[in-house]
């Protein structure tokens, strides 16, 4: 059965399964880095890079991260420099297409003479001169001129990757979102997410506490070899004493939503962490516009601790950016930790749960709604189902916004009035949170499954 999307994904859960798996043995797992990069890295095996011990090396440097170790002391996603295997350098470049034509149409538009010809007559860039305009390949009949971009920037939403000057990528921290795009789409795993795993299994060893787990709605996306009420149960056997919808949370999101919004007259949604810091970042002139209800996981969070006062409280999503809210003021006070479906993976394997042989534990809270909130448009139907509940008597105009690029385009219209709608429903990651750059595998089918679970909610209604 399929876990993994690709086998960056599966070293990354190797290295966190055996950090864990130390760590529940009562030992320093990084003193113990010869036994966990022997593991994975084993002799005899044909090496990904030069040789076995570059290999090791990167491991290294992998488990410095799950452990939560910043290699530059800043930011929650992190370049596993030493694992970077240096990229061409992005830009326009001619390809073997070109034909060393008569027309050199590539050369005569060019606006900085960058353009030179061999004695074959094939054309060339030069790079100290090129600005990297893009009318040399506009201009090629062959289509022989393209524009190569490193994974890491081209996912990049914010052009926050770049190459450093000796070819590694780097994180510019001042246009970062944390959005987790890079780290989902380097095909080398040199850009990694910080992991509190380390810190989560001493938590739950230590029999003086009590350690509360809430899970986010798309869970039940993943975990394809059991069942949905396997898998709670299997959070349970790892010492969680409860476990909680955040679902719950996000139906009071939802109603806070709406009731400002009938208050200001225009509202963003709040509950995707990187929408909010793209905000706060890009167009700092509608901050007061972003709703000023919390996430669902801080919600949540505040909910247990109101109970609870001394609880531990994990969060488990398919989201990397809500490791970085987690450090933010009125979401830190509630929550102590986020892990991804990744980590808690490598969390049952650390401990052989095979999920499917366990029983069945049900798990209610969350409204139809608050449980179809993972899936873009979902935040938009359970504002509309508030305002209809509440009857406020507001017109609601939604544009829904999937991922960054369209955020920008609806963020821009409302920055100049020209927005026809009064919310805009904002998700960083395409598809919404079901496609998360924290899942295990990002299933196609999601949506379908997500709609399942929340037609067996027994809430049909919010409020």
């Amino acid at each position: 059965m399929k876990i993994f999307d690709n086998r960056v994904q599966k070293i990354k859960y190797e290295v966190l399964r055996e950090l864990a798996r130390h760590t529940w043995n009562g030992e320093d797992a990084f003193t113990a880095f010869n036994a966990i990069a022997s593991s994975i890295i084993k002799k005899g095996e044909p090496p990904m890079r030069c040789c076995i011990y570059k290999d090791r090396a990167i491991i290294a440097d992998r488990m410095r991260v799950g452990l939560g170790k910043c290699l530059d002391s800043k930011g929650i996603i992190q370049v596993v420099t030493i694992a970077c295997d240096e990229c061409p350098q992005s830009g326009h470049s001619v390809t073997d297409m070109c034909r060393g034509c008569i027309a050199k149409s590539c050369k005569e538009n060019c606006p900085v003479d960058a353009i030179f010809i061999d004695e074959k007559k094939k054309a060339h860039i030069d790079k100290e001169k090129c600005i990297e305009c893009g009318k040399c390949a506009e201009m090629c009949q062959y289509n022989a001129i393209t524009n190569l971009r490193r994974p890491c920037e081209k996912a990049c939403p914010t052009n926050a990757v770049s190459a450093d000057e000796e070819g590694a990528a780097s994180i510019d921290r001042e246009k970062c979102i944390a959005c987790g795009e890079c780290v989902w789409k380097c095909p080398f795993g040199a850009i990694q997410d910080i992991s509190s795993i380390v810190d989560v299994v001493n938590e739950l060893r230590d029999e003086n506490n009590k350690v509360y787990a809430i899970i986010a709605p798309s869970i039940v996306t993943q975990f394809s070899q059991a069942r949905f009420a396997q898998v709670i149960t299997g959070i349970k056997e790892l010492g969680f004493v409860d476990v909680v919808e955040a679902a719950i949370g996000a139906d009071i999101a939802a109603r806070e939503d709406a009731e400002e919004l009938a208050e200001k007259g225009f509202l963003t949604s709040s509950c995707c962490s990187a929408f909010v810091e793209y905000i706060n970042v890009y167009f700092p002139e509608l901050k007061d516009k972003v709703s000023t209800a919390p996430s669902p996981m801080a919600i949540t969070g505040k909910l247990i601790r109101e109970e609870h006062p001394d609880a531990k409280v994990v969060f488990i999503g398919p989201c990397i950016s809500k490791k970085y809210e987690v450090y933010k003021e009125g979401v830190r006070e509630y929550v102590d930790y986020v892990i991804t479906f990744e980590e808690l993976q490598a969390m049952f394997d650390a401990r052989d749960i095979d999920l499917a042989s366990l029983e069945m534990t049900d798990i209610q809270g969350g409204s139809f709604y608050g449980r179809g909130f993972p899936i873009s448009g979902g935040v938009t139907k359970a504002v509309e189902e508030v305002i209809k509940e509440l009857d406020l008597g507001i017109e609601f105009k939604p544009i829904v916004c999937d991922g960054i690029k369209e955020c920008k385009v609806a963020l821009t219209k409302a920055k100049i009035g020209k927005l026809d709608a009064n919310f805009i429903e904002g998700m960083a990651c395409k598809g919404g949170c079901i496609c998360g750059n924290g899942t295990l595998i990002n299933k196609k089918a999601a949506a379908k499954v997500v709609d399942k679970y929340s037609n067996n909610a027994e809430k049909k209604t919010i409020i």
